[in-house]
């Protein structure tokens, strides 16, 4: 069908303009609200901050004013239904994306932060996740003099006699804070993050103005579902301002996972901790995802990976506490640690907290997802908040779709399904998707969907994350104690005797349960995929997650059993 001549609307021009014009405005009448700390000598000039201020509205003006000339121009007269439209809005949402991130690298700062939000939410079209998600939050570093004027006003005057040195140089340089190598006079190494002083001033500038062209966009387009976004970028932010609750849940996270030998926290030194300095314990260390260090120091990726995952798994299945941002450079790997590495965790601003009822129904559901019991898939998705978009959640978390047979492989028949269903869906449906999801939820498709971005890099098979997953999932459920009470569990088996049978029963019966699911899930690898092509691979994989014996001899029996004969137990 041929498009109709285009006449854009000249009362939604006008509307977008002026609005946006009395936004930029009363953003720059707010910029006088304090900033976190007095620090009246380094706040940048109140009119020069304004005027770059305007300059980054009138970029996001311009932004969003050609955005949405293009989607109106693009698409008028074309059906929905139709495959020239999705073909087109496709194109359309690829040159939106690309003006988006040349915003966002323009304007810097949180814009690059808004960005990396959106992308990780996973709320707009592929095209938009895809682009976005290549912005790096990196920026040239300020003068030390700022930063020595910070740590004065922070610490005391006299900050510098706790310190043998302090490295003028910063190791990292991002948009809220740098952070600086120093010396104690204990002989400590500490990692030093120092926030910007005048980060708040502009942090309120860019999300208003942010929030108005959200609201502006939604006023236009009753269709656009997408105001909270602003909103929850802002909270999500403002939270990664206050170093000492960032310090906080550095402690929480390093008691939850204090039995996890791989990973390791760093220590917060408290009396040089404030709201605008964090000091803490410093790790050498690389980005988990540079293959080519991994590879000169000889570990292994598929192992650096494994360890990720069982990380990761133990945070939401287990613990329900959850790293809110783990990009690969907040996690690092460190060429020290009982199995020749360990993992870093950085960056403890943000965490996602799972009510227990949640975490526990959440394991349910990954049960369900993995044994494909599209009822049950349907009944935890329900009761989490995902009502009747409960059946793409088996597309969001292992890539097949509700009435596909198995969670590991996929044929080529239900590929095609896949497509189709995919194809199926519609921008709106995706927007009522997500607005249907707790909080919860969507921190854990965050968090789930950056570990998959991770382990892609590192070549390593959906299989592990998904087997991984599940292990944690069936202990997490409730059939043995907590993993994170190990520790004094151990301390209680001396003493109590019936403490001790039962928790080794329910361990074990967890155990057998995991096995039953592995089982499962191996034969259905097995009737979707050449099986002497998998057979050396997944016979390595058993052993590796089989640690007693006798049962190990028993799965392998079975497995041998089902590779001779894959219909034997139907």
């Amino acid at each position: 069908m041929t498009p109709k001549t285009f006449n854009f609307p000249a009362k939604r021009t006008t509307a977008l303009f002026l609005l946006t014009a009395t936004a930029a405005v009363a953003a720059a009448q707010t910029t006088n609200s304090p900033v976190l700390c007095p620090l009246p000598a380094l706040s940048a000039d109140k009119t020069g901050g304004e005027i770059h201020g305007l300059v980054r509205t009138a970029r996001a003006v311009s932004t969003v004013a050609s955005t949405v000339v293009d989607y109106e121009f693009s698409l008028r007269g074309l059906k929905k239904d139709s495959d020239q439209y999705r073909l087109t809005i496709s194109q359309v949402h690829l040159r939106s994306a690309k003006r988006f991130l040349k915003l966002c690298e323009a304007n810097k700062g949180f814009y690059v932060k808004a960005g990396q939000f959106v992308a990780a939410q996973k709320v707009l079209p592929t095209e938009y996740s895809s682009t976005l998600s290549s912005l790096q939050d990196q920026v040239a570093p300020i003068p030390f003099k700022i930063v020595r004027e910070v740590l004065k006003n922070s610490l005391g005057p006299d900050f510098s006699d706790m310190f043998l040195s302090i490295d003028e140089q910063p190791i990292a340089a991002a948009s809220i804070a740098q952070v600086h190598h120093g010396v104690l006079k204990s002989g400590y190494e500490v990692a030093i993050k120092v926030q910007y002083p005048w980060i708040e001033q502009q942090m309120n500038f860019d999300t208003r103005t942010m929030c108005f062209l959200s609201k502006t966009i939604a006023w236009l387009y009753p269709q656009y579902k997408l105001e909270w976004l602003p909103l929850a970028f802002a909270k999500s932010v403002s939270s990664e301002l206050d170093f000492v609750q960032e310090a906080r849940n550095s402690e929480i996270a390093a008691k939850t996972l204090r039995n996890n030998k791989m990973v390791r926290i760093p220590h917060v030194f408290w009396d040089l901790t404030t709201r605008l300095v964090l000091t803490m314990q410093f790790y050498a260390g690389h980005k988990i995802d540079d293959l080519d260090f991994l590879n000169q120091i000889g570990i292994d990726p598929e192992k650096v990976a494994k360890s990720l995952i069982q990380l990761f798994a133990e945070m939401i299945f287990v613990h329900g506490y959850i790293h809110g941002d783990p990009h690969p450079g907040n996690i690092l790997v460190s060429p020290e640690g009982c199995n020749g590495f360990s993992l870093v965790l950085l960056d403890h601003a943000v965490y996602t907290v799972l009510d227990e009822e949640f975490r526990k129904d959440f394991c349910q559901l990954w049960e369900a997802l993995i044994l494909k019991d599209s009822m049950k898939t349907m009944w935890f998705g329900e009761r989490l908040g995902a009502g009747k978009y409960s059946r793409y959640l088996p597309i969001i978390f292992t890539g097949t779709t509700i009435d596909s047979k198995y969670a590991v492989g996929i044929s080529i028949e239900e590929k095609e399904a896949l497509k189709r269903e995919l194809k199926s869906l519609l921008f709106e449906d995706l927007h009522s998707f997500m607005e249907s999801l707790p909080p919860d939820f969507i921190g854990i498709m965050r968090a789930d969907s950056l570990i998959r971005s991770i382990i892609r890099k590192m070549d390593v098979s959906r299989a592990m994350r998904l087997l991984t997953y599940t292990k944690y999932a069936v202990y997490g459920g409730g059939l043995c104690p907590k993993l994170n009470g190990e520790g004094q569990s151990r301390k209680i088996l001396g003493t109590n005797f019936y403490f001790a049978v039962k928790a080794g029963f329910f361990s074990f019966i967890s155990t057998l349960k995991y096995v039953r699911i592995l089982i499962t899930v191996l034969i259905g690898a097995l009737n979707v995929i050449p099986w002497q092509q998998k057979l050396k691979s997944v016979q390595s994989y058993l052993y590796s997650k089989i640690n007693c014996d006798s049962l190990g001899f028993l799965v392998h029996s079975v497995f041998l059993l089902l590779c001779i004969r894959p219909t034997a137990l139907f």
